[in-house]
């Protein structure tokens, strides 16, 4: 489970604010990246907090909502649809993190970052973490709350375009998915350089 022995390492080293970083959607077919920076109190207790790909969707629904309540600052941002489409997946999931870290309300002297590479951009020191949702806690906190926010932005999708199964996939590649978009052509919310093999 992960804890809060990153937070209290980078709070030794003299830093006051650490913020935890994670994103949301990098590999779907459709829909913008999204990515989330959370500041949590010192040893504050959530439990049951963990990597979003670990919990069910009534969990993460349940921690969204305590994790808001209890965090010091959070915030929300995406890489746009537009953005991974002329700049690549990797740079708008970039952009998304720089936007998440700046966003918050008590600004940050320092992120840990779930992966192995800095975002192009940082202006913090940071610290990257791979697989750092299952060993941070305030990682594992930012991991749910871009997963909640962009599967509730996947179910609005879904109401104007119904015959995808957006809701139930999320814009990943299933085999449904991909017979969808063989039936029915791609939809705005598609990435096309993502489909170039469909």
């Amino acid at each position: 489970m992960p804890n809060f022995e990153y937070e209290e390492n980078a709070r030794n080293k003299g830093y006051k604010c650490v913020c935890g970083v994670d994103e949301a959607g990098r590999g779907p077919l459709a829909g913008p990246v999204c990515a989330a920076a959370v500041v949590l109190p010192e040893d504050v207790e959530i439990d049951g907090l963990n990597d979003s790909k670990k919990l069910s969707e009534k969990k993460r629904e349940a921690l969204y909502d305590e994790i808001i309540e209890k965090a010091i600052a959070y915030s929300v941002a995406y890489g746009t649809l537009e953005e991974v489409e002329s700049v690549n997946i990797l740079q708008a999931t970039y952009l998304a993190m720089n936007r998440a870290i700046q966003g918050l309300n008590v600004p940050a002297d320092f992120a840990l970052i779930d992966g192995n590479r800095v975002p192009v951009g940082i202006q913090i020191p940071c610290e990257t973490i791979v697989k750092g949702d299952a060993k941070s806690c305030s990682i594992a906190a930012a991991s749910i709350l871009a997963k909640v926010t962009r599967d509730r932005l996947l179910y609005e999708y879904d109401k104007e375009y119904p015959q995808y199964g957006f809701a139930k996939h999320k814009g990943y590649g299933t085999k449904e998915h991909y017979e969808a978009i063989r039936t029915y052509g791609p939809c705005p919310m598609h990435r096309l350089s993502f489909l170039k093999n469909v």
